[in-house]
């Protein structure tokens, strides 16, 4: 009772810590003119470019749920960006002030603080923490192995928090036969993971879902040079069609492998070798991509506790249907190899099927001189026979104010399937943005 006590009255104070600094921003002379004024100031004396925004979002689970929190998302958020062009480097730096409710924490985390620079015309490097990504999937990453935030994605949070930052070194190289991008990231940067603190999850060790009751625990993979990882990208246009390979060397950037001894989780080494392209086609983009994941230590698929090896696939197609309205479908399939070892060690347990297929389906519709936007993406797997839906609504009110809700609607016929896990995660939510 006086940790319930506790607990309640931090979040009181933080409710009102939050929103006061919230209000002080909104009212204290930041209007749009006010902070112009500012941004002019720092710009004519430190040449710095200074922006970002201040966000509410608020977000509850459709049912009542006892391993988790009734709320989902409850944060108030200032996102501050400062950029300056040194002439010979631009430098960037992205800070997140979050005041989260759900988890009554306070929080600063920096998104980004790199340096770029062009030391021949011919080489871009990117040294610090920066967000990468690359490959063509929509929401579908087969060769972008750069760590994601999946909590952010289940529960609401802008789409641009669902790619983690990364502590790395990027080189691009620019020749007229092919394009070569490399990473460097001299300490494994992990995906977040759904770990049951704030969504509840299928525990395949109790066999029944959990969540607060039994969260994950994992054994860090933090040495510096010994926990590298590298990956690396060539590309080249032949008349049109962008082609591209592939390659890494690391770890699976979620823990897929377990120590029986101790039951902790931990990130089992991981190689992926793959392959793009992607090209205009009847009025649309069409685009495909395919990766071999290559688990290092689950050689033979005689270590039951590392995910197996598999092959993905993805192939999807783009086209503006008529005016204002957008589709995309994409079809996306995963490949298990030593099935018959993997299903002889599941034993009577639950267990995924060889292949696991996946429809998505994206439906964008643009109102009001395309300051509205309705999308609904849909994920469908025939295979785990389960589904995922994200409706979203975003109005831009100003050039400044912009309001957003949607969803995060989850099903499935079996609780250990990916979808159908958590299905009572399933929550709504809606934010207020201004941005300056």
């Amino acid at each position: 009772m006086i940790f319930t006590n506790e607990r309640r009255i931090r979040s009181v104070l933080m409710t009102v810590l939050m929103t006061g600094a919230v209000s002080v921003l909104l009212s204290a002379g930041l209007s749009v003119a006010g902070m112009q004024d500012l941004k002019d100031k720092l710009y004519d004396n430190w040449e710095l470019d200074f922006y970002g925004f201040a966000e509410i979002r608020q977000g509850y689970r459709i049912e009542s749920h006892d391993l988790e929190e009734r709320a989902s998302l409850s944060e108030i958020r200032l996102q501050t960006v400062l950029d300056r062009d040194f002439g010979w480097g631009v430098f960037n730096l992205k800070t997140d002030f979050t005041g989260d409710l759900v988890d009554d924490g306070l929080r600063a985390e920096l998104r980004e603080v790199s340096l770029t620079l062009s030391p021949l015309d011919f080489l871009d490097l990117k040294i610090g923490r920066q967000t990468l990504t690359w490959g063509t999937g929509d929401l579908f990453f087969v060769n972008d192995l750069f760590p994601k935030n999946w909590e952010s994605f289940f529960i609401g949070r802008d789409d641009e928090y669902l790619k983690a930052p990364s502590d790395a070194v990027k080189a691009s190289l620019f020749t007229d036969i092919l394009n070569a991008d490399l990473v460097i990231a001299p300490r494994f940067n992990p995906s977040v993971y759904i770990d049951g603190d704030r969504l509840s999850y299928w525990n395949g060790m109790t066999g029944r879902i959990a969540g607060r009751d039994a969260v994950m625990k994992d054994e860090e993979r933090d040495a510096w040079g010994r926990d590298a990882t590298f990956s690396v990208r060539l590309s080249r246009n032949f008349g049109g069609v962008e082609t591209a390979l592939y390659g890494y060397s690391g770890f699976w950037s979620t823990p897929e492998g377990m120590k029986p001894a101790s039951g902790r989780l931990y990130y089992p080494r991981l190689n992926v070798y793959g392959a793009s392209l992607r090209m205009p086609l009847s009025g649309g983009i069409i685009h495909a991509e395919t990766g071999y994941y290559d688990s290092r230590e689950d050689a033979g698929a005689d270590t039951p506790f590392v995910r197996n090896g598999e092959i993905r696939f993805l192939a999807g197609f783009e086209r503006e249907l008529a005016k204002n309205l957008t589709a995309a479908v994409q079809y996306y399939l995963e490949w298990m190899m030593d099935y018959d070892e993997y299903r002889h060690d599941m034993g009577g347990a639950p267990r995924k099927d060889a292949h696991r297929h996946v429809l998505t389906l994206r439906l964008t519709r643009l109102f009001l001189n395309q300051a509205l936007r309705v999308s609904l993406f849909t994920y469908y797997s025939p295979s785990d026979k389960d589904a995922y839906l994200r409706p979203k609504v975003h109005y831009k009110l100003t050039d400044a104010w912009a309001l957003e809700a949607g969803g995060n609607l989850f099903f499935g016929e079996d609780d250990h399937t990916f979808f159908g896990q958590f299905s009572e995660n399933t929550n709504i939510y809606a934010g207020v943005r201004i941005s300056f």
